[in-house]
């Protein structure tokens, strides 16, 4: 399992800057002068107080488009549902997976169909297990 530290957001938080506007993904346009101002912690945290960064160590979500070294936004506000990516505390350590919940049963699924190692974690009633907070945003480099 991936070794994952919190990081909090300060109340006071935020980081303001110029939102130039829409940019094509296809065909070249004009630039146009739209510009807004675009503050990102409002963009990407609803919930200050129960909202962490947590650095991605480890491969077992690259399916997921959660790479070595990316930043995941993690809310711990959000009340966990089928099949959501979560950070997940069992048995003494914390992994990032994508929880299945069926028939109250749940299954932390890995998402690296070029690394067999990573297997489903079965959670079971012996297992000190709880959903930390859930993923709702990936933020890489390029």
């Amino acid at each position: 399992m991936e070794k994952l530290v919190p990081h909090s957001i300060e109340s006071e938080a935020s980081y303001e800057s110029s939102l130039m506007g829409d940019v094509k993904a296809g065909f070249p346009s004009p630039a146009e002068d739209l510009r807004e101002k675009l503050d990102l912690i409002k963009l990407l945290v609803k919930h200050k107080a129960s909202t962490f960064f947590f650095r991605v160590s480890g491969v077992s979500m690259v399916d997921a488009a959660m790479d070595e070294g990316d930043i995941i936004i993690v809310d711990r506000a959000i009340d966990p549902y089928n099949n959501c990516k979560a950070v997940c505390y069992i048995d003494g350590e914390y992994t990032v997976k994508r929880v299945e919940m069926s028939s109250g049963k749940v299954r932390l699924m890995p998402a690296n169909e070029q690394n067999q190692a990573y297997k489903p974690i079965e959670v079971t009633p012996e297992n000190n297990f709880m959903i930390w907070g859930v993923v709702t945003y990936v933020i890489k480099k390029m």
